[in-house]
Order: C-alpha cells, then sequence, then structure tokens
C-alpha cells in the first residue's frame, strides 16, 4: 500500500492510501477518469498496519484499491454500501463537515 498525509493549513489532514499495484493507473469507468498519482498517494509503502493508524485517526480520507478499502470498512469509516466501482476497483471518499 502507499499512503500520504495532506497536511490542509485550516482544514486540517487529508489520508490518502492506495494498493500498490494501482500506483501510476489510470482507471476508466464511462466519463469518470481517475489517475492514481504519487503526487497524491505518495511514494513510500505502508504497511497495512501504518495505513490502519492513519485512517483510525483520520476525518477526511479518499481510498483506493481493494484491500485498502476493504480496511477502511473493517474500521468502520466507510460502508460497502457507500463505495463505487472505477474500472472493476472500489474508491471511497471519507468527509467531516
Amino acid at each position: 500500500m502507499y499512503l500520504k498525509v495532506h497536511h490542509i493549513p485550516g482544514a486540517g489532514e487529508v489520508v490518502a492510501a492506495c494498493d500498490s499495484e494501482l500506483l501510476g493507473v489510470t482507471l476508466m469507468h464511462g466519463d469518470v477518469e481517475i489517475r492514481i498519482t504519487e503526487g497524491f498517494y505518495g511514494t513510500e509503502r505502508a504497511t497495512e498496519e501504518e495505513v490502519g493508524r492513519a485512517l483510525a485517526g483520520a476525518t477526511n480520507a479518499n481510498v483506493i484499491g481493494k484491500r485498502v478499502v476493504a480496511l477502511a470498512i473493517a474500521l468502520g469509516l466507510v460502508s460497502e454500501e457507500c463505495c463505487i466501482i472505477i474500472g472493476g476497483i472500489p474508491h471511497a471518499q471519507v468527509f467531516e463537515i
């Protein structure tokens, strides 16, 4: 998995995580295109435990990939029904409003 925590002044943090094999991939579904980039998801590999700790403390998160989305579901951050599928890959976002 790849993990990057974005620090946004005045807005807190956004935890971005993706399954490792997705980095650099572009997914398509109809008009929707998602590029899974190093700039957003990072360049440092993280263990499932590290990603889990980051997500457990997250109020805002963007996750993509079967393993990382399953982890977010297991942590209770999202439900399976709230995930979308893009190019056969699950994706979820968590926002604190």
